[in-house]
């Protein structure tokens, strides 16, 4: 067992601190002293520096050392922590600057040591990726081992995952459970875990947070609500995206407020929409297909990359298309052969906000006479998903019905023009 200590130091100037006294790494100067501070934060002192080290107890609640799947059992609820990888289980190489992923789970009680206070925790290093190597494959995997810890008895489920392709993975979550006993709740950093300004801590514990006492049944993104610390947005999992490379606020909902907010000092929940699935019974296909595919209108476009598509055998093609989802005529001809060839092709907006509308100009109404599926305000990525699902669990022809049906709040009833100010 692997202990983790609460300590004073008292310092040669004075003062003094307190937290919980972090283990050694091969990263760590072995003169220096790393407490976690109560605010989530590491610091450094050198041990030259500590007039006196008290030893105020162990934490509740200890990591056994052993590898595979490891629990804290503290009396309360269960959570599932599910690692896939990504930043929040990232350090840096200090001898390159570069980031890299690591698979040791302990890291999380070094990260917010705090965890067993809310929730027995169960902690399964599953996979470790970055996010942009994941694929439809890995989203089915990952559904597959949410199912097995809900049907364990979890509260909740808290997917670590890289943000890159976070909202991909949370939209999948959403369209591959119809009910769930609890909420999926994806959690990224942008910063690693031993950096000063790391968000990890904060958003992992309003992740778990979320998990043991938010009313719903939905797969969702908890991540920093702006660039202070302090509060966290629980945002539903098919109307979020990533709108900045490094801010800690880079998640945004679009279209709709976040389903709710997290006060961290608190470690309160805060519902600020009412439209939410109940938690429920655990109903779920773990299926999608790999044959899918995203493709950026740009000017100048050559009709063959559809064409290519078609060839390779894709089934599915989702167009990020101007405006109100237009492209250039001579795309026309290729994206009438995909249809009369089997594919399905759906038209979104690539400006993000707002809904497509192919009757207002005559482009539209081409693409809607060629058998272009509209997908009103779905945001691209999720239609790609959706598109990735409905192939794997749907006939042919009932996908672009599936398509346009509102499955898991990935489609808003109406715009308001106003919402992107």
């Amino acid at each position: 067992m692997e202990n983790y200590k609460r300590v004073r130091l008292y310092l040669s100037t004075g003062e003094s601190l307190e937290g919980v006294l972090l283990p050694p790494t091969a990263y760590t100067d072995p003169n220096v002293y790393i407490v976690k501070l109560k605010n989530g934060y590491n610091v450094g002192i050198a041990k030259d520096k500590v007039a006196k080290l008290e030893e105020l107890g162990e934490m509740a609640g200890t990591l056994p050392a052993q590898a595979g799947v490891r629990e804290v059992d503290t009396g309360r609820p269960w959570v599932a922590i599910v690692a896939t990888g990504g930043t929040i289980l990232s350090r840096v190489e200090y001898s390159t600057g570069a980031v890299y992923p690591t698979t040791d789970p302990s890291l999380l009680f070094e990260l917010a040591p705090g965890l067993s206070e809310l929730a027995s925790i169960r902690i399964d290093p599953f996979m470790a990726k970055f996010s942009e190597d994941m694929t439809p494959a890995d989203w089915s995997a990952i559904a597959g081992k949410i199912a097995e810890h809900f049907s364990r008895g979890a509260v909740g489920v808290v997917v670590m995952h890289g943000t890159d392709t976070m909202h991909y993975s949370s939209a999948a979550m959403a369209f591959a459970f119809k009910e769930t006993p609890g909420p999926i709740i994806f959690v990224g950093s942008q910063r690693s875990s031993d950096r000063p300004s790391s968000d990890a801590f904060q958003n992992l514990l309003a992740a778990v947070v979320a998990a043991v006492s938010a009313p719903f049944g939905e797969s969702a993104i908890a991540m920093h609500a702006s660039t202070n610390d302090g509060t966290v947005y629980i945002h539903r999992g098919t109307r979020v995206r990533k709108m900045h490379t490094s801010r800690r606020d880079t998640f945004r909902s679009i279209g709709i407020t976040p389903l709710a907010e997290v006060d961290v000092e608190s470690k309160s929940l805060k519902v600020l929409r009412e439209d939410y699935k109940r938690r429920g019974t655990l109903s779920y296909t773990d299926k999608f297909s790999d044959r899918a595919a995203l493709v950026k209108f740009y000017p100048g476009m050559d009709p063959r990359v559809i064409d290519a598509l078609v060839d390779i055998g894709y089934q599915g093609i989702v167009v990020e298309g101007t405006g109100f989802g237009h492209v250039a005529e001579r795309l026309l001809p290729a994206l009438k052969r995909a249809i009369d060839n089997g594919v399905v092709v759906a038209m979104t907006s690539q400006t993000i906000y707002g809904r497509v509308n192919l009757y207002v100009y005559r482009r539209g109404r081409e693409l809607l006479s060629i058998g272009v599926i509209p997908l009103e305000d779905m945001l691209p990525e999720v239609a790609y998903v959706k598109m990735s699902w409905a192939l794997a669990n749907f006939r042919r022809e009932e996908v672009p019905s599936v398509l346009r049906a509102p499955v898991a709040g990935e489609m808003t009833p109406r715009s308001d023009p106003l919402e992107f100010l």
